[in-house]
């Protein structure tokens, strides 16, 4: 009777996960066939299924096009996509190089200020990003960085700078300070102990946090619409919105772009993904 009971909730949990999985899926599913299926209508049917397939919609999202100043012929998705890339890794490496000694001297020493600087930066996440269009327009109008990836890199990195302090803060702290005083002993200066044994063992926190900052940067949409005008200066969330438009909609287009965009991150994902699995057992100790 146990074992038949022990089975019957067996099945239960599994048909219950089956079908979570089948309803965080479907979405996606829609996604897919809108772009293979070619068609800009939305046909309502249960199974998403493209009825005939192609791959149209597919090669004019990656495939467009522009004619440069000098003439030259323009590979446009290419050179957006490199964009986006570029300008969301450059966020994540700057945000998170600021963020590590900051989080690092929040976390071990006492100083002057300590508990004021935690509340500010706390209080620069309850502000909206697009509170700060119209300032950061200014600014880098006045700096001559509109429409380029070093303007869009200074905003992103300064409001990813604070999240990943926090994060950071929280791992830093949950690593014994013996571990530091440790190598200290053996004959290690702070920073020597910082480097060898504090970053190592703080690695999968600073992949997650790399990623945020990353998936942050890559999927922003207002501050990039607001502050770029040139095709050629569009980061890929841009180029989304355009497929939609005030009295048409190319729904097929914005899926085929769409499954493009989330590559970069699935693949960062990936790789982030395995140095926090071997990042795990760094901080192994011998007795």
């Amino acid at each position: 009777m146990t074992r038949r009971a022990d089975l019957l909730e067996s099945l239960a949990a599994h048909a219950v996960v089956i079908l979570a999985v089948c309803f965080s899926l479907y979405p996606i599913l829609w996604v897919v066939s809108l772009a293979f299926s070619g068609s800009t209508s939305l046909e309502p049917q249960v199974l998403p299924i493209p009825v005939e397939p192609t791959l149209e919609p597919m090669r004019e999202v990656v495939g467009a096009t522009r004619t440069g100043p000098d003439g030259a012929e323009i590979w446009l998705f290419g050179r957006q996509l490199l964009n986006s890339v570029v300008v969301s890794i450059a966020t994540a490496v700057v945000g998170v190089s600021i963020a590590i000694p900051t989080a690092y001297a929040f976390a071990r020493f006492e100083f002057v200020g300590r508990r004021e600087g935690m509340r500010l930066l706390l209080a620069t996440q309850m502000f909206p990003a697009v509170a700060s269009a119209v300032p950061l327009f200014m600014i880098l109008e006045t700096l001559e960085l509109l429409n380029t990836r070093t303007g869009l890199v200074l905003c992103y990195a300064s409001t990813s700078v604070p999240f990943a302090v926090f994060q950071l803060r929280s791992a830093f702290e949950a690593i014994p300070i013996d571990l530091e005083e440790a190598a200290m002993v053996d004959g290690a200066t702070r920073f020597e102990a910082f480097v060898r044994v504090v970053l190592p063992v703080a690695r999968p926190a600073i992949a997650v946090t790399f990623l945020f900052a990353f998936m942050t940067a890559y999927n922003e949409f207002i501050l990039a619409a607001t502050l770029l005008d040139d095709e050629l200066a569009f980061t890929l969330p841009v180029v989304l919105q355009r497929f939609i438009g005030e009295y048409d909609a190319r729904w097929d287009l914005f899926a085929a772009g769409a499954i493009v965009v989330s590559l970069p991150v699935m693949l960062l994902f990936y790789q982030v993904q395995r140095h926090m699995v071997a990042g795990l057992g760094a901080g192994g100790v011998k007795g």
